[in-house]
Parts: structure tokens; C-alpha cells; sequence
């Protein structure tokens, strides 16, 4: 069986959100010992991860150093932290391998997603990332050519375009690399966005793309069975944070999508788990799964976390 996980922030930082280097090592070290399970159990592993904290840091060593070099674009963050991550944890990864015997390799891919030219979002841009600043430090970064927004009291944020996958162009070489035996780690923090010109040529753009949204296109690209998405909860719920709150076992996606479109999942972090699950069933997928890192293993094997099902097989 061949499965996809993808691993939120969570399993990138310590449990306060820090993400010191040893903090970062520390949590991925953790993180990577139920995956060796699977691999060791002999599943082929796809492994995808976020880089908000990671891509965070970078963002404030650009404010700190607007006025003395230019700040390094957001794709070349998305890039670097995809380098960095993979490196950290395809080291972890194969030292819990070998304290299971298994001689699996790991490689790291780093990954880029191609995006559409015209894709309102890249005109219109609206998702918010990195700190709030006073006007006199954002200024500088606006004269850079960044977009902030006044947000009130608490200052000026920036905000970057959102832009819907349509390709992860390294797929062919992760595809390759699965069929030789090796784990692999890809489109970290949803790939480096770029667009393609008239002429072939590509360019990175400056956005963040969803990372759960290219997870969901990068398993169907590689034609995966089961795709899990591990997060800080064991399940996704209706009506999370109050007393009535009921976690979702076993749903099939029309269900699940209506449960959306009442409301009941935020935009900002169970909403795009959702709806990658749900395109990834709708296109193919065999099932999909969001539980928390520590039941990844169980969720593979059908028995944890929210299970998304095609419409009339989920009981």
C-alpha cells in the first residue's frame, strides 16, 4: 500500500510552539518514529510537511535586515525551509529505521508547484503571515515592494497571494524515487509557487500555497492509497471548542462536505484539512484521514481519526 502523510507544524516544533533548532530536531525526531513503523511494516511512505514557523523565522531575519540587504523572496523561504526540513527529517527518519533493522533509503525532493499566471489571488492578495509591525518598521518593507495592511492597534501586517495547485512538476521524481525504495519527503509547506510562461520558462512567485491542498495533489499524482493528515487533534469535530463538541469517526464526503458548509470547520486550520480530504476521495482516492501525529499508525490501518469515504461506503 502506498500512503501519503503530512505532517503539520505541530509535528515540527516543540509542544509550546517554539521553534528553536533543537526544539525543531527534537519534535521531528518524535514525529518520525510511528512513520518508521509503517515503513518498517513495509508500506511505501510519502511523507509532505508545513513551514509556517520555519518560513516565520526567515520572515523576521528579512525585518531585521530590510535596511542593510534586500529581503529574500518568499518563494526562496519556501525553498530554503523545504531544504532544511528535509534534511532534518530524512536524518531522523533513518535513524529510527535502523534501530528497526531496515535498510529502506530516504531522500528529500525539494519541490516546486506550478500555480496559475492569472489565478486572482496573485493580484488580489489576502492571507496574513509573519508579525505585526509598527508603520516605521513595515514601511521599509513596503519600499521593498511587499503588500501590509493596517490592522489596527496591533499594527501592520503583511499580506501574499493564495493560489490554487494545479501541478507539483517534481512528481516525476518522487515517483522515481518511491519505485526505487526509497522514502520520500516533497512539496514541503505546499511547494515553491511558480507560474509558467508563454515561453516554457518558469518563475517563482511571491505566495504561500495551501500545503494541505497540494498534499491532496501530490497523492493523487502519484497515484496513493490512503492519504493521512496529522495535526494536534485526534479527529476533526462538529461544533469544536464548545461542551457539544462530537468528533467525526467514519464519514463518507458528501456528508463531510455539508458538515462544512454549515460551518463547523475554521478557515484557517481544519477547513483545508477538510477539503483536501475531500478532493482527495472525490478524485480517486482510496480514503482519507485527520487525526493527530501519535495515531498516524492506527489511521493507516483503519482505525482512528476522521475516515473520509466515497458516498455510500463508509459504513
Amino acid at each position: 500500500m502506498r500512503v501519503l502523510i503530512a505532517l503539520g507544524g505541530n509535528a515540527m516544533t516543540a509542544a509550546d510552539g517554539s521553534a528553536r533548532p533543537g526544539d525543531q530536531i527534537a519534535a521531528v525526531t518524535r514525529a518520525m518514529e510511528p512513520v518508521a513503523d509503517l515503513v518498517a511494516a513495509g508500506y511505501e511512505i510519502v511523507l509532505t510537511h508545513g513551514n509556517g514557523p520555519q518560513v516565520g523565522n526567515l520572515l523576521v531575519k528579512n525585518e531585521l535586515a530590510a535596511s542593510v540587504v534586500p529581503p529574500v523572496p518568499l518563494d526562496w523561504c519556501d525553498a530554503q525551509t523545504q531544504g532544511t526540513v528535509g534534511f532534518i527529517v530524512i536524518n531522523a527518519l533513518e535513524r529510527a529505521l535502523a534501530a528497526r533493522g531496515s535498510r529502506r533509503k530516504v531522500a528529500a525532493v525539494v519541490s516546486r508547484t506550478r500555480v496559475d499566471a492569472h489565478d486572482p489571488a496573485l493580484t488580489h492578495p489576502t492571507k496574513p503571515i509573519g508579525r505585526y509591525l509598527p508603520y516605521d518598521e513595515a514601511r521599509v518593507l513596503i519600499e521593498h515592494g511587499q503588500v501590509w495592511q493596517d490592522r489596527g492597534e496591533r499594527g501592520w501586517r503583511r499580506v501574499v497571494a493564495s493560489p490554487q495547485p494545479l501541478e507539483v512538476l517534481d512528481a516525476p521524481a518522487v515517483s522515481a524515487l518511491v519505485a526505487a525504495g526509497f522514502v520520500v519527503v516533497a512539496s514541503g509547506g505546499g511547494g515553491v509557487p511558480v507560474t509558467r510562461a508563454a515561453d516554457g520558462a518558469l518563475r517563482g512567485v511571491e505566495a504561500v500555497i495551501d500545503k494541505d491542498a497540494t498534499a491532496a495533489l501530490l497523492a493523487l499524482t502519484l497515484g496513493v492509497d490512503v492519504m493521512v493528515i496529522a495535526t494536534d487533534v485526534d479527529a476533526a469535530a462538529l461544533w469544536f471548542g464548545t461542551p457539544q463538541a462530537r468528533p467525526i469517526g467514519r464519514v463518507d464526503v458528501e456528508t463531510l462536505r455539508a458538515y462544512a458548509a454549515e460551518g463547523h470547520f475554521q478557515a484557517g486550520s481544519m477547513g483545508p484539512k477538510v477539503e483536501a480530504v475531500c478532493r482527495f476521495v472525490e478524485q480517486g482516492g482510496r480514503r482519507g484521514v485527520i487525526t493527530s501525529l501519535e495515531r498516524i499508525g492506527e489511521a493507516v490501518h483503519d482505525s482512528a481519526g476522521t475516515t473520509v469515504v466515497g458516498v455510500g461506503v463508509a459504513t
